[in-house]
């Protein structure tokens, strides 16, 4: 029985005015991303104020998903070696556009002249393709796939898996919890989305480590179809968010191959906190320090129990780290 990944998301745009440059990729180091202004995710997660003490430097972040765009020219030179569970073998080409949009997310180049910013710039993206063209993937393939990237170097693990249906599944008192626990074993930090049916869930055992991220709006509060009731959750964009497409047709591009485009759900909030953990490990931490680090510095003002902990601030975060605290 297979069961449709956290791809329930929607294309809210197709980047029409973006150039040929755009899509081919001809820029050079220290450039500004010509649509960074469109980033907002970026300022609200204060990564920039992060980025003076860590970039995410010799740190490999896992996207267990439907695979990556090899050739997108803001992802080109960001990937090490992956593997593809659907087909098989060692070329997981993303059929589907999800993995590649999370990918961008993580660890974009930035500074390139070339479409956005990633969140951990420094960073290196492990595509593990479990997710096939259709955004389904089985249960053997979505656990195997996370042990094997945490056998091959990940140190950070993302699954943009959250649809409720695939939680309720897998999750409780499942499978994954073990392959979760065996990657954090590893020296792995996983970081999960929550889902995207506005359901108020426990998905995990309480004793699996797993970092488990609610979405939130442009203004901070949080979005209206987000997951929430995961114990020690946190919350980051993930409404309009900008990233990386497949330079080719699949499943999110059918109508926009220009590269870039929007989606919206938790799915892209948890690559963001992926990002954070990988400036984290870069400062030496632990995965149960960097677990620590993001969720005692996210912010909560009005105690919303959908924002979990609160809202992601990376620049606290490593400063924490670097501060010692």
């Amino acid at each position: 029985m297979r069961r449709r990944s956290a791809a329930a998301l929607t294309a809210l745009t197709a980047l029409t005015a973006l150039t040929a440059a755009l899509a081919t990729g001809c820029g050079s180091d220290d450039e500004p991303d010509p649509l960074r202004n469109q980033q907002w995710a970026l300022n609200s997660l204060e990564l920039p104020g992060a980025w003076s003490t860590a970039k995410g430097e010799d740190t490999v972040i896992a996207v267990v998903d439907t695979g990556v765009d090899p050739d997108h020219p803001d992802l080109e030179g960001r990937l090490v070696d992956g593997y593809d569970f659907v087909d098989g073998d060692d070329e997981p080409k993303d059929l589907n556009g999800h993995g590649t949009h999370v990918a961008g997310i993580a660890a974009a180049h930035t500074d390139n002249g070339v479409g956005i910013a990633g969140g951990a710039p420094g960073a290196k993206i492990m595509p593990v393709r479990v997710l096939g063209a259709d955004g389904s993937g089985s249960d053997a393939n979505i656990t195997k796939g996370i042990v094997w990237a945490a056998q091959h170097g990940a140190d950070v693990i993302n699954l943009s898996l959250g649809e409720s249906g695939l939680m309720a599944r897998l999750l409780k008192g499942g499978v994954l919890n073990d392959a979760i626990s065996v990657a954090n074993g590893k020296g792995a930090v996983v970081v999960a989305a929550a889902g995207n049916d506005a359901t108020l869930l426990q998905p995990y055992e309480l004793d699996t480590p797993v970092l488990v991220v609610n979405a939130a709006d442009e203004n901070g509060q949080p979005a209206e179809f987000t997951n929430f009731g995961a114990q020690n959750a946190v919350a980051a964009p993930g409404v309009d968010i900008l990233s990386t497409l497949p330079t080719y047709t699949a499943k999110e591009t059918l109508r926009n191959t220009t590269g870039y485009g929007k989606l919206s759900g938790t799915s892209m909030a948890s690559p963001y906190v992926a990002a954070v953990a990988a400036l984290l490990h870069q400062q030496g931490l632990s995965p149960t320090e960097i677990m620590a680090a993001i969720r005692d510095t996210a912010k909560n003002p009005a105690q919303s129990p959908k924002l979990g902990l609160g809202n992601v601030d990376a620049a606290a975060a490593v400063k924490a780290a670097a501060d010692g605290n």
